[in-house]
């Protein structure tokens, strides 16, 4: 199960990554640009960081293709199985280099680096597929390009595609930053990222900002939000499609924000918007976790109540990651149930608040007036003094049990030797045959437009309602000083 904690975390990254661009197969979002002049046709790099949403399915990050459906396309992409593959598909594959590794880990980001040069006399030479920093050389396919061969990744002919395998309408749910296109040259992948001094299993961006694209290369930094596609190195310029300042967010290789974990959750609960936006099973009732686990500190995150299919059977928790790893080894008899969504929180059938530690209530502290639609419930968790409080639309439950409070008062308290110690945050519904939809808001990237915006004390995250003193957003940079 993927969490990422504070030990992984680097507060100094040195060179940091402002934004990254969150497409959605669904949406049909990608990028395109005709190719403005002839370029090299064997030689050529690319580069880019990718956080992945959804697996079992072809996601692209970037390629050249004439638009058809069927045919000429270059590609750089995970496929079906969870594979990096580079490849060239013509009614046939003509080379096709893909590992053995499965990439499933939808929690962090990878940097992928592709290097491609037909010039060179060894045929694996070729192509070279870096990940991390680390050269792949275990391969589940490996038919090289033959030597000289020209491949039009740089021919006017065709077209340039972010998200797109080759103008195929094949598109991935991910998100996508620094991304470098390189014409003309096998640019070493050093020059992309390097390992951090003081973690060195840890590979971490540098600035490329100054490095050299070639003829029809380009750099996107994803930083200007009214255009997406600019090509930062003042080549052509992307056009966008099914993309808009929405899809801009800070949730970067350099610092790393929760999502929902669509690995740990009920069976037929579906994901999308970069796993912040998830629809409840409507046969069980069950929780959906955030990626990244605290054990120390306080925490804030923000969700967003946009649907239902019955009235009142919505749930919200902190959850102890004992729980999560019992729910995602199957124990589905204790665990599906109305009290599934986790250990202590609220659910809004009759507004009662729970405390539990095998899936049935275990007590009930307090009571709450519920929630309506669209109304936001902000979790305030204080791992240092074992609290989890709640509020709604800015409003915190107090000690008459209304939402009148302007600061965190009423509370529900943790067990201070309860599990594991280490806590996620967690949405879901109550019901065996109803489903809701929530919209998570861990401070990377919100579903929904912020009216207003609120950081954190570190600057950090864009929630629609002030942060507590004291309290953070779930994110790397955030763990590294105090989770």
């Amino acid at each position: 199960m993927p969490l990422i904690l504070g030990t992984n975390s680097i507060k100094d990254t040195g060179y940091d990554v402002a934004n990254s661009c969150r497409f959605q197969d669904s949406d049909s979002s990608e990028m395109s640009r005709a190719i403005a002049s002839t370029g090299s046709n064997t030689t050529w790099t690319v580069s880019a960081w990718v956080k992945r949403v959804e697996l079992g399915q072809s996601s692209p990050i970037f390629g050249t293709g004439d638009g058809n459906a069927n045919n000429d396309a270059r590609m750089v992409f995970f496929d079906a199985d969870d594979k990096i593959e580079c490849s060239y598909y013509n009614s046939g594959f003509t080379y096709e280099v893909t590992t053995n590794r499965l990439f499933r880990d939808i929690s962090a980001w990878y940097h992928i680096c592709i290097l491609f040069d037909s010039t060179q006399g060894v045929a694996a030479n070729r192509i070279k597929i870096y990940v991390n920093g680390t050269q792949e050389t275990s391969f589940a396919t490996s038919s090289y390009p033959a030597e000289d061969a020209a491949f039009n990744f740089g021919n006017t002919s065709y077209t340039h595609y972010v998200n797109d395998m080759g103008g195929r309408n094949i598109r991935g749910s991910h998100y996508i930053a620094e991304l470098v296109y390189i014409d003309g040259t096998a640019s070493a992948v050093t020059n992309f990222g390097e390992f951090d001094e003081d973690s060195p299993t840890i590979w971490k961006p540098k600035d490329v900002s100054e490095l050299s694209v070639g003829t029809n290369g380009v750099y996107l930094d994803f930083e200007d939000s009214s255009n997406l596609g600019n090509a930062v190195d003042g080549g052509t310029d992307f056009t966008e499609s099914n993309l808009d300042a929405q899809n801009q967010t800070t949730d970067t290789p350099t610092n790393n924000f929760a999502t929902l974990n669509s690995l740990v959750t009920e069976s037929g609960s579906t994901f999308s918007e970069g796993n912040c936006k998830v629809v409840t099973s409507s046969s069980l009732g069950g929780g959906n976790f955030s990626t990244i686990a605290a054990s120390a500190g306080k925490w804030y995150a923000e969700f967003k109540y946009v649907a239902e299919s019955a009235s009142n059977e919505a749930s919200i928790s902190v959850s102890d990651t004992s729980h999560v790893a019992n729910f995602n080894d199957g124990d589905y008899t204790t665990f599906l149930s109305e009290y599934a969504v986790g250990n202590w929180g609220l659910r809004n059938n009759s507004g009662r608040s729970y405390i539990t530690s095998s899936g049935s209530q275990g007590s009930s502290d307090s009571q709450h007036d519920g929630w309506s639609l669209n109304d936001i419930i902000g979790v305030a968790l204080d791992c240092d003094n074992n609290k989890v409080y709640f509020s709604k639309n800015g409003g915190w439950q107090d000690a008459v049990d209304s939402w009148g409070g302007s600061s965190p008062d009423s509370y529900l308290t943790i067990q201070a030797d309860f599990g594991e110690g280490s806590y996620v945050f967690g949405v879901g519904d109550s019901g065996t045959s109803q489903n809701v939809t929530w919209e998570c808001n861990f401070g990377g990237t919100s579903v929904s437009a912020i009216s207003s915006g609120n950081a954190d004390g570190n600057g950090y995250g864009n929630m629609e309602y002030a942060i507590p003193s004291g309290y953070y957003v779930l994110c790397s940079k955030n763990l590294a000083e105090f989770g």
